[in-house]
């Protein structure tokens, strides 16, 4: 069963693990991941590295130098579409499968956005590779420069992974990671602060699947802003629902108080 921690540093990762790796300042990307990459030729494990378009500066992407020679470079010419970020790296874990590899380790440095929509489709490909790391036993860490980033965005995109770590990385209010085929576990708390964070982290997941089930055993508390979003999330597309599973008492009660238990709402809220 997967669960949501916070890591002391890289070395801790397990197979499986999706880490929001927030980057001190003065950190230098592939240096300080060289233990990452050092562990996976220790246990067997094939290196991955999705090449980010531009780097820090703005300037066009570099590769690191000293990967292990069995390692594989993802320069895709658009590490932004999802479809073709996972499609490489499906495949580079089948053939490092036949290769005799445990698994695969990707190792990615995050880029803010600036088209329009990109934003979006980062937490869409955040939630599609939490659901490979899952499904496969892989490891990815996707790091972050909190720098580059503004705090709205670089909080939805933690949401979206189970493990956390770097300096003075907090914890999200919530987060939300794949047990399952368009299956998500919940935990933490959803209320006004990031209802907003919710209800995009939902309208990604929704965006790929007509039925989106969730599982809310492992959740504190949702409050009425939370349970807006996701009602919300769930009529942005037509035809599409949300089973909510694992709902505490005082949780059905307050959505049966909201109004929200009839037909007319696409979601289902079970115990």
């Amino acid at each position: 069963m997967r669960a949501a921690r916070a890591l002391a540093t890289l070395d801790e990762v397990e197979l499986g693990d999706h880490v929001c790796w927030r980057m001190d300042p003065s950190a230098t990307f592939f240096a300080d991941a060289r233990a990452y990459v050092a562990d996976g030729a220790l246990y067997g494990d094939k290196l991955v590295f999705v090449a980010p378009t531009r780097n820090a500066s703005g300037l066009p992407r570099t590769v690191p130098e000293g990967l292990p020679p069995a390692s594989v470079v993802l320069d895709l010419p658009d590490s932004a579409n999802t479809e073709s970020v996972l499609a490489a790296v499906r495949r580079e874990a089948r053939t490092a499968a036949r290769q005799g590899f445990r698994s695969v380790r990707v190792l990615t440095e995050r880029i803010p956005a600036t088209a329009p929509g990109e934003a979006e489709e980062l937490l869409a490909q955040e939630l599609k590779l939490d659901e490979f790391a899952s499904e496969s036993g892989a490891i990815v860490v996707c790091a972050f420069r909190p720098s580059l980033w503004d705090a709205p965005t670089l909080e939805r995109a933690a949401c979206m992974h189970p493990q956390e770590t770097g300096t003075r990385a907090p914890r999200p209010a919530f987060r939300m990671f794949s047990t399952g085929t368009d299956r998500w576990s919940v935990d933490g708390v959803i209320d006004s602060e990031c209802a907003s964070a919710f209800n995009a982290a939902l309208r990604a997941a929704m965006g790929h699947a007509a039925k989106v089930r969730l599982r809310f055993d492992t959740l504190e508390m949702i409050d009425a802003a939370g349970m807006h979003a996701l009602v919300d999330a769930a009529r942005h597309l037509p035809d599409r629902r949300i089973h909510v599973e694992g709902a505490n008492d005082i949780v059905r009660l307050c959505w049966e108080l909201a109004g929200y238990a009839n037909d007319g709402v696409p979601v289902v809220m079970a115990a």
